[in-house]
């Protein structure tokens, strides 16, 4: 998570979504590091259309920064590492979506907290202004139940079937992702580029459900 968030900040949206669809690449390389894991040839194809999608969509921005790329990629290192090891340990624990949660906010949290302090981010939450009031607060709690549903999806969608799975499926978000984007905000600017690389990316999560549902 503050891999995540600290590359964001270092390099541009684009070329962030670029180089984070290249985490199902990290994410093979990790299953097979960890459980001997390999996928057929139409796996690897359509996770390779994929991460090509990517690339094309993100070709305008191709501009370098070294701090940022470098985060990017700890960020996706992390994030492979994250979902082979919830899926492993998922089928080997016995533990449900529920109980990995919980044990992963038992170990999270207290690091969390000493982050916040280190960093200033606590005490300016503490004197934060609206901290208090009730508009703020129903904000936070409708965040906060949608940070808990989107959890227990990704680990439930990780033990069931994959972390690969799980990786494409985060691809296949960003594309319904720009869709309403377009839908609700209108006058975005048209990249011809952005719109192949975009269905690129939408053909090979679609043919990867289509090797998955058809055992190829």
């Amino acid at each position: 998570m503050l891999a995540s968030m600290e590359s964001v900040r270092a390099i541009s949206v684009p070329m962030y979504t670029t180089l984070r669809r290249t985490t199902v690449v990290f994410t093979m390389v990790v299953e097979y590091l960890l459980t001997r894991q390999m996928y057929a040839p139409f796996i690897v194809g359509s996770v390779s259309l994929t991460v090509f999608g990517a690339f094309i969509a993100g070709a305008r921005d191709l501009s370098y920064d070294s701090y940022g790329y470098a985060i990017v990629f700890v960020a996706n290192i992390t994030t492979a590492v994250y979902l082979a090891t919830v899926a492993r340990l998922g089928k080997s624990s016995g533990l449900n979506s529920f109980g990995l949660m919980w044990c992963n906010g038992v170990i999270c949290a207290p690091l969390l907290l000493i982050w916040t302090f280190a960093s200033g981010d606590l005490e300016r939450t503490i004197s934060f202004p609206h901290l208090y009031s009730p508009s703020f607060l129903v904000v936070l709690l409708l965040s906060c139940m949608m940070a808990f549903l989107l959890n227990y999806t990704v680990f439930l969608n990780t033990t069931v079937n994959s972390a690969l799975t799980q990786t494409v499926c985060g691809n296949l978000k960003d594309f319904f992702t720009v869709v309403f984007g377009w839908l609700l905000f209108r006058g975005l600017p048209y990249d011809p580029l952005n719109v192949i690389g975009q269905c690129l990316g939408f053909f090979g999560s679609g043919l990867y459900a289509y090797c998955k549902l058809n055992g190829k």
